[in-house]
């Protein structure tokens, strides 16, 4: 007599993964897939202890894989005033919402709110400080770009910093003068200057912040994700969260944990010296990659590339890093057994940070590290192929074209931003894409990331090449097997077979004979399983 399974999924259409038939049922045993295929077949599996859903036909499938997010942003991100288009489409919207805030909050005490965009709010333009001081003048505000790249201070927050208008910037940052005034508006390294004034949240904050994020992301039918600058906001304190969130059980997803290695901010001498070192750790959380941050943000016009902004000729965006520092960094990256993950935008920091690669490969060959080129947004087909031969991946967010992909045609020319993220040319090169949400910089909810993939629209109906659709068979791929692959955990996640991880999204629709309109407008996830345990259901009482 075999293993009675602990979970038995029945009478669904569950889609197991590429190439792989489409099943009605599914067993799980202590935490794996024992078996998957009719329901007859899983009958004799069923025992006294085993639960068994009946599934009355629902599309299930792996769970989903969020390439690159920021977890205990997205978490803290719940308490801040939520500046989004959505919420927030005009600026006395949102200034009505920071006054609501202000409201509520004692006097001196920060006000931070994020999301806005400024190409979407009905001003067309980033907020003033002016107007940030009327809307709260007895507090610090700090208003922060969906992108994460640029912020808006209020004046009160500016003279807790002691910034001026005589202010050098730092190096990679940008302090916006006019007229010899500042605007309040900070980018890049320069908004460092302001939120090393906001106190941080302590050991308890970061786990809250990581549960109410995982939670979030169950909800959505996401099991896995990379958190993508482990110790940006807290330091090693973010490593001990982790561990302590997981230890508690407060942990609610798998994460894979990509370590800050910039320059000044850097956790990995730490994590070094505690064995933390790419694949270390279990099936629920491991070390990833190491990131540095090479440039900005396209639509913040922060991006470094070999154009020049729309209307701003002498703006060519954000160079964060020497080259000579940066291949510096990445040698010793490399040397110590990490992979890398590094955030590049614009082509000059696709190309700086391929080079810095290329020279880490050629004195340390090792074809399996999977460095990755994080969001890869204008890469160049001379890039790609560069980046073929020497076994470096692209790892973008296609979301990114639905969210700003109109901001992106606005900043820069239309030759150069149509072709953003190219997933099917990259696709048909042998590449392993993943996809994700780079939380809070877009929404967690997959339901925009897999329109766009099979329609490359903009949320508004902007067309951007749509020789880049992929069919959903391949858009579910990308979401799963990819995002593992990325990670370097193929192994035992991103599909359903017998031996792997038993996580399962069920969705209110089949995904595979869903229009994109469905998928985007009238698709939930309605159930799920992490490890062979229902963690999630929509209508639980």
């Amino acid at each position: 007599m075999g293993p009675v399974a602990d979970l038995v999924l029945k009478r669904g259409k569950i889609w197991c993964g590429a190439g792989l038939p489409v099943a009605e049922a599914l067993a799980a045993w202590q935490g794996k897939v024992l078996a998957v295929g009719s329901d007859a077949e899983m009958a004799p599996l069923v025992g006294d202890g085993t639960r068994v859903i009946d599934l009355e036909g629902r599309f299930a499938m792996p769970g989903l894989y969020d390439n690159h997010l920021h977890l205990i942003s997205t978490g803290l991100v719940l308490g801040h005033v939520d500046a989004s288009p959505q919420a927030a489409p005009t600026l006395d919207a949102l200034l009505d919402a920071i006054r609501a805030r202000a409201a509520v909050t004692p006097k001196g005490e920060w006000i931070r709110a994020r999301g806005y965009e400024q190409q979407k709010l009905d001003i067309g333009r980033h907020p003033h400080r002016t107007e940030l001081d009327a809307a709260a003048p007895d507090h610090p505000v700090m208003l922060t770009r969906t992108c994460g790249h640029v912020s808006v201070a209020n004046s009160r927050a500016l003279e807790i910093a002691g910034v001026t208008a005589a202010t050098p910037a730092p190096e990679g940052g940008v302090i916006e003068v006019e007229n010899g005034t500042l605007t309040g508006m900070l980018a890049e390294n320069a908004q460092n200057l302001i939120s090393n004034h906001i106190p941080t949240p302590d050991l308890d904050g970061l786990i809250d912040a990581i549960e109410a994020g995982g939670r979030q992301l169950l909800s959505h039918g996401i099991t896995s994700c990379m958190d993508a600058a482990v110790g940006m906001i807290a330091g090693m304190d973010e490593i001990r969260a982790y561990h302590l969130a997981k230890r508690d059980g407060r942990l609610p997803v798998r994460v894979s944990l990509t370590l800050l290695g910039d320059p000044g901010t850097s956790i990995v001498e730490p994590c070094l010296e505690a064995g933390l070192v790419t694949g270390v750790g279990d099936e629920m959380l491991r070390v990833g990659a190491v990131k540095i941050f090479l440039d900005g943000s396209l639509g913040g016009r922060t991006a470094w590339t070999s154009r020049a902004y729309r209307d701003q000729p002498d703006n060519f965006g954000v160079q964060m890093l020497p080259t000579q520092q940066v291949e510096n960094l990445v040698a010793e990256y490399h040397a110590k057994g990490y992979q890398l993950a590094c955030h590049a935008i614009g082509d000059m920091a696709i190309d700086q940070l391929i080079g810095a690669y290329e020279k880490a490969l050629d004195a340390q060959p090792d074809p399996g590290r999977r460095h990755r080129v994080e969001h890869c947004c204008l890469s160049t087909p001379e890039q790609h192929a560069r980046m073929k031969a020497a076994g470096i991946e692209p790892s973008p967010q296609q979301v990114f074209v639905h969210d700003f992909g109109d901001s992106y045609l606005a900043v820069m020319d239309e030759a150069v931003t149509h072709g953003v993220s190219p997933l099917k040319s990259w696709l048909d090169m042998g590449f392993h894409p993943g996809t994700g949400s780079d939380s809070p910089v877009c929404r967690t909810d997959p339901r925009p990331n897999l329109h766009q993939m099979l329609t490359r629209r903009t949320g508004k109906g902007t067309d951007m090449m749509a020789s880049e659709v992929v069919d959903i068979e391949t858009a579910l791929t990308v979401y799963t097997e990819n995002g593992a692959w990325l990670a370097r955990e193929e192994g035992f996640k991103g599909r359903l077979q017998p031996g792997m991880v038993a996580d399962v999204a069920v969705f209110s629709r089949d995904l595979l004979t869903a229009t994109p309109e469905q998928i985007l407008n009238d698709t939930v996830c309605e159930m799920t399983v992490l490890g062979g345990a229902v963690v999630f259901e929509r209508n639980a009482a």
